[in-house]
């Protein structure tokens, strides 16, 4: 048995969990302490705080998950001021072991070693992963995280990607317009200005002004409450629209990545799961691949269920992950 500190650091919130790692290297998480990233000015700090928080000493040992790439020797943080040098975080952090993974290759990991009933199915046929062949991973949060799963002969090889900041593909009229709108915000629209959670405020917005309607401004928390509700008729619209470029980007990463299987993870995709199901477009933008929409139906579409699947993701990653920043005992 093995005791670390796990840790997923997003571009809105940063949790820290011990967790204990068996034998075959499948984590345990104790207690989450979760905290809000702007509350501090750097992982150190927040990281001080976690250390006060905890009882007793902690391990000497971490993985932590970053919303970023990390094959580099400074990461700046999409979404978020913080900026991490591998090199020194150990002696930062006190510790004599760090592991670094990208926050999304941490959810691949976690959904390597999910439980089938934590991984059920949306749609598609009801098959297993493939012994040989690539799985899609992909979720919105802060931004649109995306991952493979490439299997060789049954063992899973986790590659990070940064799927989620390809170009915005409008597939009607109104997606057309919703493009130019915002190209009018942002030098260039990427998936994730609409499939993310900042993502569905983005389309609220656009919606009502390609409408002639006045925007009612809400924060991004409220704005999901009101669209999962229905209680706002805009905000629902906008998820309705959020739901189809889901699937359509889900479809075209499925096509590039080898199409034997996709999982949506992260927890704004759990909290869409039913609506996801029962009253969106998903499914039909992503099978409407034209000469290859046979093939898109038979793709198994699960979905990831773990109330914390980063940080199980970054303690998964413990023994796979060589991680930057490691200064050894």
């Amino acid at each position: 048995m093995r005791e670390i500190i796990a840790a997923d650091i997003g571009g809105t919130n940063a949790r820290f969990a011990r967790a204990t790692l068996d034998a075959a290297g499948l984590p345990t998480l104790g207690t989450v302490h979760k905290y809000k990233v702007a509350d501090f000015p750097s992982l150190a700090a927040c990281w001080r705080a976690f250390a006060a928080d905890d009882a007793g000493d902690l391990p000497d040992g971490a993985a932590i998950a970053f919303a970023a790439p990390i094959a580099q020797a400074q990461i700046k943080l999409t979404n978020s001021s913080w900026v991490i040098r591998p090199a020194t975080l150990a002696d930062e952090l006190g510790l004599k072991q760090v592991r670094l993974v990208n926050d999304f290759e941490a959810v691949a990991h976690a959904v390597s070693r999910l439980s089938p009933e934590n991984l059920p199915l949306l749609f598609g046929e009801d098959r297993p992963f493939p012994r040989d062949g690539g799985v899609t991973v992909i979720g919105p949060g802060t931004g649109l995280g995306v991952a493979l799963i490439a299997y060789d002969d049954g063992r899973p090889h986790i590659i990070a990607t940064e799927g989620g900041h390809l170009d915005f593909a409008p597939l009607d009229a109104l997606e057309d317009r919703i493009l130019d709108y915002l190209r009018g915000k942002y030098l260039r629209v990427s998936v994730e200005r609409i499939v993310s959670g900042p993502g569905l405020n983005n389309l609220h917005k656009a919606m009502a002004t390609l409408s002639h309607e006045p925007v009612v401004l809400m924060d991004d928390a409220d704005l999901w409450q009101a669209a999962l509700d229905g209680t706002d008729s805009a905000a629902r619209a906008a998820l309705e629209r959020l739901c189809l470029s889901y699937g359509s980007v889900a479809g075209d990463l499925a096509l590039a990545q080898g199409p034997h299987a996709v999982v949506l993870a992260g927890s704004l995709t759990q909290r869409m799961r039913d609506f996801l199901l029962t009253q969106s477009g998903f499914h039909g933008r992503f099978t409407a691949k034209g000469r290859y929409e046979t093939l898109m139906r038979t793709i198994p579409v699960r979905i990831a269920v773990h109330p914390e699947i980063g940080l199980f993701g970054a303690a998964a990653a413990w023994r796979e992950k060589m991680g930057h920043g490691r200064k050894e005992p």
